[in-house]
């Protein structure tokens, strides 16, 4: 899963401030922790998505350090980078994905916008043209 670190802290107007290292671009804020940390996810998949659209990469998140917080991204969103990076890996733009699926350029776009709820069987193909598979683990939660 991927799990950013985020650093709360107090504005001086008393709201607790976001800022997510890893991604500069991500910050946000919430009356208390509670509302900061949902508003977070939102600013971190925001940022991430303005990555792909500006075709950058995808930064690892990395190891939280004391008092940080971590959020996690949804599972369709890990996908979806997931794919956006094998993409980038394997230096294949969307319009050659589009053509191995037999599929418009849109639906390409769609797969890889972290707002869009594709199916995911649409994603599992994509993964498959680029000689991929998704693999599911399961485990306790934290």
């Amino acid at each position: 899963m991927l799990r950013y670190p985020v650093k709360l802290s107090r504005d001086t107007n008393g709201t607790i401030l976001v800022e997510a290292p890893d991604i500069p671009e991500a910050h946000t804020f919430g009356e208390d922790q509670a509302e900061a940390l949902l508003r977070s996810r939102d600013a971190i998949e925001t940022a991430l998505s303005m990555y792909i659209d500006d075709r950058r990469p995808i930064p690892r998140p990395s190891p939280a350090k004391r008092g940080s917080k971590l959020v996690t991204l949804p599972a369709l969103t890990e996908a979806k980078i997931a794919l956006y990076s094998a993409m980038r890996q394997q230096g294949v733009g969307k319009g050659e994905l589009a053509r191995r699926l037999s599929c418009h350029l849109t639906q390409i776009d769609r797969m890889l916008d972290l707002f869009h709820r594709s199916h995911m069987d649409q994603l599992e193909a994509a993964f498959r043209a680029l000689g991929r598979e998704i693999s599911i683990t399961v485990s306790r939660a934290a």
